[in-house]
């Protein structure tokens, strides 16, 4: 029963501070609750994703390295928009085969011939090409990984500043409403009361913003780590595979 009653109390404190709030503090509450809304679709659906993506990230980085060939994946699993990193691979094998498709290899048995045989050499400035190739689709994967970020940044740092405008005209309302020097302070409560919820109401939805935006940061950023070491090791391979016989000529 006292728990319930904990529970009660504030709620009627916050009917009863909206139901005494000026029309603009109405607003704004109504603004900060619809942003609150969408703040919290946009941090599940990217915490979902970013845990499918990392998974996905996680099972394509075991598999490629059981490969005793670097494209030996590429040419078993279709390509797969789950993984950032798979989506780097499948694009930079691509370009590898048109790379070695210009020497006259056939695009269907390009990788199937003996390591460093003269149809499958690259020049410096096709590795070179192919490496940029990979850090591009990097740059665009992270692009896609960030999406809605920015909202997410706004409400964090807009949400407080919006609700303490709410405040301080809810206040300049209340003590504007005051006439004569006899008021007594029953008639100014209730618009201080009204005034205050927008502050309230806009660290409600400033805090969980902000933890959802740090963990979700985290995550991204952890996911450009390892597609960046992906791409060092992806070209190292490459470099090792079909531009090794070049070096020794």
């Amino acid at each position: 029963m006292t728990m319930l009653a904990t529970l009660i109390l504030p709620l009627s404190s916050v009917t009863f501070a909206f139901e005494r709030s000026h029309i603009s503090g109405k607003v704004i509450c109504v603004l900060l609750f619809a942003g609150s809304i969408f703040a919290w679709s946009i941090m599940i659906t990217k915490l979902r994703d970013l845990r499918k993506s990392s998974r996905a990230s996680r099972l394509f980085l075991s598999a490629y390295r059981k490969e005793s060939h670097p494209v030996a994946l590429f040419l078993k699993e279709p390509l797969s928009d789950a993984s950032p990193i798979h989506v780097v691979y499948g694009k930079t094998c691509n370009s590898l085969a048109t790379a070695l498709g210009v020497h006259g290899a056939d695009p269907a048995e390009l990788f199937m011939g003996a390591v460093g045989s003269t149809m499958k050499r690259l020049g410096e400035m096709q590795v070179s090409a192919l490496r940029n190739v990979a850090q591009r689709t990097v740059a665009d994967q992270a692009l896609i990984l960030e999406d809605q970020m920015g909202f997410l940044a706004t409400a964090v740092t807009a949400a407080p500043f919006l609700g303490l405008l709410g405040t301080v005209w809810g206040v300049m309302v209340a003590f504007g409403n005051i006439r004569g020097a006899s008021a007594m302070l029953s008639e100014v409560t209730p618009g201080i009361s009204g005034a205050l919820l927008t502050t309230v109401v806009g660290l409600l939805v400033a805090l969980p913003s902000s933890i959802g935006y740090n963990i979700i940061v985290s995550q991204i950023r952890r996911l450009r780590v390892r597609m960046d070491n992906f791409t060092e090791e992806f070209m190292s391979d490459v470099e090792r595979y079909f531009l090794h016989e070049l070096e020794n000529e």
